[in-house]
């Protein structure tokens, strides 16, 4: 038996869509080839905005013309806020939330019997979970530098989000698991892994007794149960002193921290809800900069929220050109209903987010540019891929600090860390770099 699994959104819904594959494929399923008829089709969506609601019905679509026959499974987030949308598109055969979406391999395996053709929602009130659901298997998923959520839900309501609505209130794994499951994935080969979560500063702050995400990296530290870890977006008011001391002095940690500043406007980060301002940002990526130099900070920045005039988008655009930025993330806004902002005045007009998010976008290729130059200066370690750049048939990696490169050599490097000698900065920003030793 086959299937096929698709995934929009965050790392979260990545990392749920690798453990429903993976205790699939424990069942003795297949994953379906690009080509293939698959029996079952599951879509984990997105509604982040509502542009990823609107993404999340076209492949829905997709899948009933391109798979008729197949039973067909939608969950994620626009199947947790909004089963009734998803039901009206038709040919549609669960619905299932994020109270059950741990519970679909077991559905699969146990009712594939043929049934009546109709709809059934298991859609519960997220808002009521109080324990963090643990996967139904090992997310190994495809990557060489897996997932590992370790944190769910929010309960900051920024006025833009609908996560704490999607996802529910913040919960967290176990503190023991987790070192478990880091711990396995070493024992299958895998070098790196990313933690993961909606919140992941929030981190231990529900458990009993409560916990920190410095807690818990000091652990990590103490047994090393793997040979790098690398942490994914962060709040900045959550990256303290203590936070980047453990950095600066890690072994196991890489350089790199992804901090959403949103907005470089206080008016606009107040009218966002977002709970610090320009100048904390500033004292925040300073503070790691002295501390750990070669750290690659990357921001996100969301552009054209109501209200945000000529002025306010200025100041943003001068606080990221004057800090020490390895990339940027920018998204224009997108008004998501059941939102606060989803009613703010002050639209601003499309042409203008328009151009604003092409500024930006340029000002972040030339942050990044001068980023992966600062490379050239010193070797690097890098964990190479499992797969081969398309475009050079070379292979590639990340370093330590984020800078992705370009490596000429075997399929015998593949998954192992490797010290390279920078050579050039390409055209495109990646590094390109030789082999100067294999460390694991």
């Amino acid at each position: 038996m086959k299937f096929l699994i698709t995934t929009l959104g965050c790392k979260v819904n990545q990392f749920e869509s690798d453990a429903i594959a993976q205790a699939l494929e424990s069942h003795g399923w297949r994953r379906a080839a690009p080509d293939d008829q698959a029996e079952v089709c599951i879509v984990n969506t997105c509604t982040v905005t509502g542009k990823a609601s609107m993404q999340s019905r076209q492949l829905i679509r997709q899948f009933r013309r391109r798979a008729p026959d197949a039973r067909i499974i939608v969950t994620g987030c626009y199947a947790q806020t909004a089963p009734e949308e998803i039901e009206k598109i038709g040919g549609v055969d669960d619905i299932i939330g994020h109270f059950d979406k741990s519970e679909i391999p077991r559905l699969i395996v146990a009712s594939l019997a043929n049934t009546p053709r109709q709809t059934r929602r298991r859609v519960r009130n997220i808002r009521t979970a109080e324990r963090f659901s643990l996967p139904p298997a090992p997310a190994y998923g495809q990557r060489t530098r897996p997932y590992l959520k370790i944190q769910d839900g929010c309960n900051r309501f920024c006025t833009y989000c609908i996560v704490p609505h999607a996802r529910g209130p913040s919960r967290s794994m176990p503190f023991e698991t987790v070192l478990a499951c880091l711990a396995d994935l070493d024992r299958n080969g895998y070098r790196e892994a990313v933690l993961t979560g909606i919140h992941l500063g929030a981190y231990g702050q529900d458990l009993d007794p409560p916990t920190s995400l410095n807690d818990l990296l000091h652990a990590i530290e103490l047994r090393r149960p793997l040979h790098r870890l690398r942490l994914s977006s962060i709040e900045p008011d959550e990256v303290d002193s203590a936070l980047v001391d453990h950095l600066a002095a890690s072994h196991l940690i890489c350089p790199h921290l992804h901090l959403p500043l949103q907005s470089g406007d206080d008016r606009i980060l107040a009218r966002m809800h977002r709970p610090y301002s320009r100048a904390d940002f500033a004292r925040t990526v300073a503070r790691i900069n002295t501390a750990v130099p070669r750290c690659a900070i990357g921001a996100d920045i969301l552009v054209g929220f109501p209200g945000e005039d000529q002025a306010a988008f200025e100041r943003t655009f001068e606080l990221v050109a004057d800090l020490p930025l390895a990339y940027l993330h920018v998204f224009p806004f997108s008004p998501r209903p059941g939102t606060p902002a989803y009613h703010f005045p002050d639209r601003v007009p499309d042409a203008t987010v328009k151009q604003r998010t092409a500024d930006l976008r340029a000002l972040g290729h030339e942050k990044k540019r001068a980023f992966v130059q600062t490379g050239m200066t010193s070797f690097h370690e890098v964990l190479v891929e499992n797969k081969r750049d398309r475009r050079t048939g070379w292979l590639k990696g990340l370093t330590a600090n984020y800078i992705p490169t370009l490596i000429e050599g075997d399929d015998r490097l593949m998954n192992r860390i490797v010290t390279i000698e920078p050579q050039e900065v390409l055209p495109d920003g990646r590094l390109k770099g030789c082999v100067s030793k294999s460390i694991y």
